[in-house]
């Protein structure tokens, strides 16, 4: 039997780094031997089930990992079925994998094959595929603000944690993870039809202000607020001394 210690004791570490060191190893115990039932995980590692829990229960918010119902062979008994553990994508991107290889791979061949062109397509295409789904969400308000907070909540649920907020004569969409980011790096196409199908979202011209692919800590977007429509110019006209206008 493996054992990576308890939750209050792992070496001299202290309590916060051999408690992620736990969840890591729950984390990979998933990732190998998934889907698995919290009983499995605590004999495996030689945890208690109350700490199994607690790190499981932490994936399971942090969107790393799901359940699903252990098939029943033979008579289904009383109570609830057990539940088995697995790594959602988020999960497994703790552990790394080849895919931004093999995207850059892929789009360096179409570069070649087919020009910058064929890479713009590309791109627009995904963010095409990515965000219409979620147009008639994100255009059903009318004024370019709500529409961003729309736009945010609608890329949050594509997996990049983004919210907006007002900032100056403007809103500000942020974007606090980007899956492609190390891909973007090489092939900015990907940044700029991103940025294309946002302005054709929100009905504004925006302007990108950083990008996680250049460095920065977040993609940031600035989406004017243009005066609303139809609004009364107040008349500026001094008063005669009886009180009307001059002519």
């Amino acid at each position: 039997m493996k054992n990576v210690g308890s939750d209050q004791q792992l070496g001299a570490a202290p309590p916060q780094p051999a408690d992620g060191r736990t969840r890591q190893a729950v984390a990979r115990l998933l990732l190998e031997r998934g889907p698995v039932t919290a009983a499995d995980v605590a004999d495996e590692l030689g945890l208690s089930h109350v700490a199994v829990r607690r790190h499981l229960d932490a994936l399971l918010a942090d969107g790393e990992a799901t359940t699903r119902d252990a098939p029943t062979r033979g008579r289904r008994g009383r109570g609830r079925p057990a539940k088995l553990f697995l790594l959602t994508e988020t999960g497994r991107s703790r552990f790394g994998h080849a895919y931004d290889d093999l995207a850059v791979a892929a789009l360096r061949f179409l570069a070649e094959s087919g020009g910058e062109q064929a890479v713009r397509a590309f791109a627009e295409r995904r963010v095409e595929a990515m965000i219409e789904r979620h147009r008639d969400a994100v255009t059903e308000p009318a004024q370019p603000a709500e529409r961003a907070k729309a736009l945010a909540a609608a890329l949050t649920r594509e997996g990049y944690a983004s919210s907006s907020r007002h900032v100056g004569a403007g809103e500000q969409l942020c974007q606090h993870h980007c899956p492609v980011a190390h891909v973007a790096a090489e092939f900015p196409q990907l940044c700029e039809a991103e940025t294309a199908a946002f302005a054709d979202m929100l009905g504004v011209h925006v302007q990108r202000l950083a990008t996680i692919a250049r460095g920065d800590a977040a993609c940031t977007t600035h989406v004017p607020v243009l005066p609303s429509q139809g609004k009364k110019t107040p008349n500026t006209t001094p008063p005669t001394p009886d009180g009307g206008e001059l002519a």
